[in-house]
């Protein structure tokens, strides 16, 4: 099957796999598996299996696991996009999908003086982005962030590359900043609709972020987070489609 299952770490126990209800569901119904099938089954934290299927039935699906790589699917960048919560809902929806397909590790909502609204809705973010890791086959489910400050993130941040997008003259070419910086892990600060204010800017730069520019157009937020995030991620060096390691299943213990 080249369809990949999640299946989070308390289900695995040993050589043995329990897949959720809903992922079993799919399984039977949808693709009509059987007992002595194969499919491949994540466990959000770099885990990825081989796994036959042992036993099928109408809400659960059972599975040995006869091979287990990590972090497949994974990119060498550790990438932090932190995006102003957007007033419509479905447009940081849709950045949140299409930054884990890109191979985001952390996304965090943004409170700043512009945003019109204070909250995300943290489950429906979570599932989009299972099935987000499951669709572009990563074997890693990134960090979904409370809502917090620029200020509060950036005490809190242990990234070697801080950037914040922003429009000003001085700003540096983000595809620029990246090449410098090589492969070290990195922080994208992006602003909401109308973006972040003179005083969020010269508060980041004072904190430690260079001020990038995404080029002469004029982007909605959630394009410019993706932008920023390509940008970030096209300057690294992606690992072979295998994994970085492998290793046969260990016996139950």
């Amino acid at each position: 099957m080249t369809t990949n299952f999640y299946a989070p770490p308390s289900s695995i126990r040993g050589r043995r796999v329990v897949l959720p209800a809903a992922e079993a569901r799919h399984v039977r119904t949808v693709l009509r598996a059987e007992a002595g099938d194969e499919m491949a089954v994540v466990d959000g934290r770099g885990g990825w299996y081989r796994v036959e299927i042992t036993h099928v039935a109408p809400e659960q699906v059972l599975g040995t696991i006869v091979e287990q790589r990590e972090d497949v699917g994974e990119p060498v960048v550790d990438a932090t996009v932190a995006l102003g919560v957007l007033k419509k809902r479905s447009r940081f929806e849709t950045f949140v999908e299409k930054a884990v397909e890109l191979g985001v590790r952390r996304i965090v909502p943004l409170r700043t003086q512009r945003t019109e609204r204070d909250s995300v809705r943290k489950e429906r973010l979570r599932n989009l982005m299972v099935a987000a890791m499951k669709q572009c086959r990563r074997s890693r489910l990134p960090d979904l962030a409370a809502p917090q400050s620029p200020e509060a993130l950036l005490a809190a941040s242990e990234a070697d590359v801080k950037l914040v997008c922003h429009a000003g003259e001085e700003a540096t070419p983000i595809r620029r900043a990246m090449v410098e910086a090589g492969d070290a892990s990195a922080l994208v600060l992006v602003g909401p609709e109308g973006g972040f204010s003179a005083a969020e800017v010269e508060a980041a730069v004072a904190a430690g972020c260079t001020p990038v520019s995404l080029g002469p157009r004029r982007l909605r937020a959630e394009t410019a987070g993706l932008a920023a995030l390509h940008s970030v991620m096209i300057g690294s060096k992606d690992p072979p489609n295998e994994a970085r390691s492998s290793r046969r299943p260990t016996e139950p213990g």
